[in-house]
């Protein structure tokens, strides 16, 4: 079945940098478009970054543009997500997801990993 596994969160200075990694289990990966969401306290989830399945173009939130990469090695069925410049309103769960499409009639979620920006 499909397992999305994230890691690389923490605890981050403002200025500061982490990257984030999915691992895809279940599924042909280099197949699908893959996305990265968060989900601030109190707030609802949304899109931060999604890339097609070849890598070969990519769209960011307005509030993360020149600041957050995303990118995929279809060898290791994964994704990654390179955030540079945090701020402390970067600070939420961050979440791999899988878009439906094709036979996948639902979108998949990893349990997500927690980004904590502050001094």
């Amino acid at each position: 079945q499909v397992q999305l596994v994230e890691s690389g969160g923490g605890l981050v200075q403002p200025g500061g940098s982490l990257r984030l990694s999915c691992v895809a289990f279940g599924f042909t990966f280099s197949t699908s478009a893959m996305s990265w969401y968060r989900q601030a306290p109190g707030k609802e989830r949304e899109l931060v970054a999604r890339i097609t399945s070849l890598g070969d173009s990519t769209i960011y939130a307005d509030s993360v543009k020149g600041r957050f990469t995303i990118s995929r090695d279809n060898a290791k069925n994964t994704v990654y997500l390179q955030m540079n410049s945090l701020k402390p309103e970067d600070t939420a769960v961050y979440y791999c997801n899988k878009p439906r499409g094709g036979r996948y009639l639902v979108d998949y979620w990893g349990k997500g990993t927690l980004v904590t920006v502050s001094s």
